[in-house]
């Protein structure tokens, strides 16, 4: 079952990844894979069942998103009313007090999470709808922090990034085998350069990308969807 095969898959990355060690500027590190297990595994069961034809790939926990509830992209209405998840939350061993876990209650809202759940209920209407074809990953489990600033892992020291990148290329191949898709599209240019690298040697997959939908590009303040949608359609994903 491909569903089971991503939850061992999720287990493996977390165990590899929770016995790194990142120094300065890093000063808290998030894995959701831990204390928010309980609904990522209950995504990875509902959804990842099959094979799909395009896997969309971001780059790693956003705060407001992955971060509070585990699931890629989480920004909380989305997860609980369209994906229709609701797993108890826990909270990390370390906690930057600035910084909660704070699960269903965070009344933050993930911009980047509702601009992509809302394209594609949008497009498809129901969850069920879009997951027939479509799963969403992301590349890298944990979420870093330099004091309160979210730090993205390509802005991390470069000893520590290989480790954790070798890590996560590892595993994208292991959710590719899984789910075959045809396509694999990096939300945003980062996340398709790691899919580029981590996938060179599989022929059978195409890469491709959209514009990230987070509200620090000017670009994505423009009409983030249509503009996602007509990337799409002219790099021949969706017709």
């Amino acid at each position: 079952m491909s569903a089971g095969a991503l939850v061992a898959a999720a287990r493996r990355l977390h165990e590899r990844t929770a016995a790194l060690e990142f120094g300065p500027p890093v000063t808290h590190v998030y894995a959701p894979l831990d204390y928010a297990w309980a609904v990522h595994e209950q995504y990875l069961r509902r959804y990842g069942e099959g094979p799909k034809r395009i896997l969309f790939l971001g780059m790693n926990p956003g705060p407001f998103g992955m971060v509070q509830t585990g699931v890629p992209f989480g920004e909380i209405a989305a997860v609980r009313e369209w994906l229709g998840l609701d797993a108890p939350i826990d909270r990390p061993v370390r906690e930057h007090p600035q910084r909660p876990i704070e699960g269903w209650s965070c009344r933050r809202s993930e911009v980047s999470g509702a601009r992509l759940w809302g394209f594609f209920r949008a497009r498809f209407g129901t969850a069920a709808a879009f997951f027939a074809e479509h799963f969403v990953a992301n590349y890298c489990p944990l979420a870093f922090f330099a004091g309160t600033r979210n730090l993205t892992p390509d802005k991390l020291p470069s000893e520590a990034r290989a480790s954790l990148l070798s890590m996560c290329d590892a595993h994208l191949r292991e959710v590719v085998a899984v789910l075959q898709p045809r396509w694999v599209i990096g939300v945003g240019a980062w996340a398709e350069q790691r899919a580029r690298q981590a996938l060179a040697t599989i022929e059978s997959v195409r890469i491709a990308r959209i514009l990230h939908p987070s509200p620090a590009s000017p670009a994505a303040n423009r009409g983030w969807a249509e503009q996602a949608r007509a990337m799409l359609i002219e790099q021949g994903v969706w017709a």
